[in-house]
């Protein structure tokens, strides 16, 4: 893992100051016990574990990505995931269409027709859309690659089920929670609306993501 982002901590006083619930929230959950997001650097790895965690639960993907890193004998790359027959992959515990993706993920990195290093001089809404290009990655998985791999400070992700309960829960409102209001949330939280959504989702799942 490396450091924390650095504009972590500058971005919790300025969430501190504009909305009390996070300011809340990120008292809840400081030093010593805080977990900071931090990143693996590592696409291709953050890209399997993201396709093995769509559409599941975080303890069921947990699960099945393990199977799959034993699978890969620990090393998750291209090279190696190439190498495995679909079978293999499926009785990680994988669907048909999650066992094409990583597949064809494998193949566009080995022959390098998807270049990762692109993706650093996009600004996030480029960035999705390229990684949109891969199979099985949609907007949501290519919302967390920006948030846990490049550590990008506002990404909002408004189809991820774990923010929009988070919102309900700490804000009062009903699920799912009104589009308005959702939307005056990432401009009260802008720039830092990564720093914001990695705390609401504390406040469910006491449990940090990584991917």
């Amino acid at each position: 893992m490396t450091k924390v982002p650095k504009y972590w901590n500058k971005a919790k006083i300025y969430l501190s100051k504009k909305d009390k619930i996070i300011s809340r929230l990120i008292k809840l959950y400081k030093s010593p016990s805080e977990t900071i997001l931090t990143s693996r650097r590592d696409i291709f790895f953050s890209l399997c574990k993201s396709i093995i965690g769509q559409q599941i639960s975080v303890a069921a993907a947990n699960s099945v990505f393990l199977k799959f890193k034993r699978k890969c004998k620990n090393k998750i790359n291209a090279k190696t995931v190439s190498k495995l027959t679909s079978s293999e992959i499926k009785k990680c515990g994988l669907s048909r269409q999650k066992v094409l993706g990583i597949k064809s993920l494998a193949k566009q990195f080995k022959s390098k027709s998807f270049n990762p290093r692109l993706i650093s001089n996009m600004n996030d809404e480029e960035a999705i859309i390229y990684l949109s290009s891969l199979r099985q990655i949609g907007r949501w998985s290519a919302e967390m690659i920006l948030l846990f791999t490049y550590n990008r400070s506002n990404i909002w992700p408004i189809q991820d089920i774990g923010l929009l309960r988070a919102i309900s829960k700490n804000y009062k409102k009903k699920y799912l929670p009104p589009k308005q209001f959702v939307e005056l949330l990432k401009k009260r939280f802008s720039p830092y609306c990564s720093v914001a959504t990695w705390y609401l989702w504390r406040s469910i799942d006491p449990e940090p993501i990584q991917y």
